[in-house]
């Protein structure tokens, strides 16, 4: 049996897995891997909801040889425009049965003159909380903003603003239930335009995404596909609450750009005394309905809002995902901040319709242009919308179905590899110890190792890639290698390395840090960083994960397993399942590390570093916070605490 580096013995068995265990790795020490029919049969378990339970993945076989234009199975769809250009129609109001009136912005292809070509259309939809018009102005593909290269193929584009938005009326409420009454009449208005011949895709990045995904569970019949760009799956989890703690970065941000671009109205000057009502709504909503106030409540504790219940799940795509039957793209990030989340959709809707994964090397504000792309056979956002649509709303085969069912951009590798499903079917668990002495190994921990304490600072690994990653990637703007590189962030966390590897080793899916700790404060916040530590030392920062030590509860029946091990968690994250921790005493925390696909190259370190501070993203709430300021944190690893971390390897022969 393969094993890390430095280490000849096996420290784990999964149980029924002997005839599987032999080239566990194509790393240290073994050059065997699984053989197809060994691996025919995955050994996931999927990851339950609020309302599913945990039960065994059944991975997707059809198209799993995909066949395109290029060795990794990609076409680049590009056929000639159809038309010259594209015109944009004066503002449209849709009025929805209690009165409000939603703004809408309608593009049409067009000819030289810039004249809208008569007859009827497919329609795109996008759905946006950040002002149609202001995102029209500025041509931001990524707001939503027409794109004259969807126009010149024949389609109609339609940007509206969601309620209490923009230029509509209506209370905001962040896709709430009132919200998510808007989306079918907004389809329904547009299927029934002259321009339009009723058949209808959903686009858009982000928040405009989750619209996207929560419309289509709506099951309108004339909505047809849907190509959804770096959505959450699970608000909370993903992004709002991570690890429990209420995040502190990105929600805020987004929020204030929403309150910001409903106070913009380009239109003003056509309908003053309108324009300056909506203004006013959208300002009065803000500060004393609905952000300002959820923002209080996510600091103050209100038990509604920290902890995950009817408020969050309300809004959460991957609850409503099982109704979903329509063929739907989703694009996701290694650094996104719905990096956890997008995975776990494609695989709520895989076995319901036709569903692909595309997963770029990318933040949140490079996730929207798909940077760096055509690469590896991977085309331009544009050209994959186009064959999507193409195929799924127009009836075209463009080969959109025959496309790659996964596309993943993996670290270390840096180019795309495609694979027939996610997770990963060849796949399996290796658990590997954190040792006194600092290192990572699959060695059984020994009686008399002594635990490795850190001081619980909250600004410790400010400047860190994490903290890059929930502000959408922005800091990462700035040439600072602590964005890129963990070295910074680590200096005062317990840091566990591998030997270097003997044999490339490929990470493929959800990481589990399963953590001993005391500390001498009330309670602590984790933060678990893993890294590729070049030959020079540098950590590149592969994937992170946060989990505030009272929020430790796991609902087993709802948890992921690789080979009968667990490997991604499920905390409940309620009033009830909170547990105190105490000074001085011995608690094991699971840390949900998100997923990610990375290659450790021979020479190359595998580094667990765990850390006590998860600042600024993720800070406790007020009532919790002074429990985790002062303290020594202590990661413990003998034999009675077995501190560890799961890691879901491939054979590296998988990437050719």
């Amino acid at each position: 049996m393969a094993t890390v580096c430095g280490d000849s013995r096996a420290g784990w068995l999964p149980v029924g897995a002997v005839a599987l265990a032999a080239g566990l790795l194509a790393g240290c020490g073994s050059s065997s891997s699984p053989s197809n029919a060994a691996s025919a049969t995955s050994g996931w378990t999927t990851l339950g909801s609020p309302n599913t339970l945990s039960v065994a993945a059944v991975p997707i076989t059809a198209n799993s040889n995909s066949v395109g234009g290029s060795a990794n199975g990609w076409t680049d769809y590009n056929p000639p425009a159809r038309y010259p250009g594209m015109v944009t129609l004066g503002r449209q109001f849709i009025t929805m049965a209690d009165g409000t009136r939603l703004a809408a912005i309608v593009s049409l292809p067009a000819d030289a003159n810039g004249k809208a070509i008569a007859g009827s259309f497919p329609a795109i939809l996008v759905q946006t909380p950040y002002n149609a018009a202001f995102s029209g102005a500025t041509a931001d593909p990524v707001n939503g903003a027409a794109v004259p290269y969807m126009a010149q193929h024949g389609y109609a584009q339609v940007m509206v603003d969601v309620r209490g938005t923009g230029e509509s009326g209506g209370q905001f409420s962040l896709f709430g239930s009132a919200e998510q009454g808007d989306y079918s009449p907004t389809v329904d208005w547009v299927s029934r335009q002259p321009w339009c011949n009723g058949r209808v895709g959903l686009f858009g990045a982000s928040y405009l995404g989750i619209t996207a995904l929560l419309t289509a569970a709506q099951q309108h019949p004339a909505v047809r596909s849907v190509f959804a760009v770096v959505p959450a799956a699970d608000p909370y989890r993903d992004l709002a609450f991570m690890g429990g703690e209420p995040n502190d970065e990105f929600v805020p941000l987004v929020l204030l750009l929403i309150t910001g671009f409903g106070l913009i109205d380009p239109n003003i000057l056509n309908d003053p005394a309108q324009g300056v009502r909506t203004i006013l709504q959208h300002l009065e909503n803000a500060i004393a309905t609905f952000q300002v106030p959820l923002l209080l409540k996510a600091q103050l504790g209100d038990p509604a809002v920290v902890y995950d219940g009817g408020f969050w799940q309300t809004r959460a795509p991957l609850d409503h995902a099982s109704t979903i039957r329509v063929p739907t793209f989703i694009v996701g990030g290694l650094h996104d901040v719905f990096q956890r989340g997008e995975p776990l959709l494609y695989e709520a809707i895989k076995h319901q319709t036709t569903a692909k994964l595309l997963i770029g090397p990318w933040t949140h504000a490079q996730s929207g242009t798909g940077v760096g792309l055509p690469m590896d056979g991977v085309p331009v956002f544009d050209h994959i919308e186009l064959q999507w649509f193409d195929q799924y709303v127009k009836g075209l085969d463009t080969g959109a179905g025959r496309l790659p069912n996964v596309t993943q951009y993996v670290y270390g590798h840096n180019h795309y590899v495609t694979a027939s499903d996610w997770p990963h079917p060849l796949a399996q668990a290796q658990r590997l110890y954190l040792h006194g002495d600092n290192s990572l190994s699959a060695t059984d921990p020994g009686q008399g190792e002594v635990p490795v304490s850190v001081v619980q600072d909250p600004l410790q690994g400010v400047c860190a890639q994490s903290t890059s990653q929930w502000i959408a990637g922005y800091l990462g703007l700035l040439p600072l290698p602590c964005f890129s590189y963990d070295n910074d962030a680590e200096r005062l966390e317990a840091k566990y390395d591998t030997a270097p590897m003997s044999q490339d080793y490929y990470i493929n899916g959800p990481i589990l840090a399963d953590l001993w700790i005391s500390t001498t404060a009330q309670d602590a916040d984790l933060i678990v960083r893993v890294d590729d530590v070049d030959p020079v030392g540098r950590a590149f920062a592969v994937s992170a994960g946060l989990q505030g030590a009272s929020a430790r509860a796991i609902d087993s029946t709802r948890s992921r397993s690789l080979d009968r091990q667990p490997i991604q968690p499920w905390h409940p994250y309620t009033q009830a399942a909170m547990q105190p921790v105490g000074s001085g005493k011995l608690v094991e925390v699971q840390v949900e590390v998100f997923t990610t696909s990375a290659l450790i190259q021979a020479g190359h370190r595998l580094r667990i570093a765990v850390g006590a501070s998860s600042a600024p993203p993720s800070i406790p709430p007020l009532p919790d916070l002074l429990q985790t300021l002062i303290g020594v944190l202590s990661v413990h690893s003998d034999a009675a605490h077995p501190s560890s971390a799961v890691l879901p390897v491939v054979p590296a022969s998988a990437i050719e």
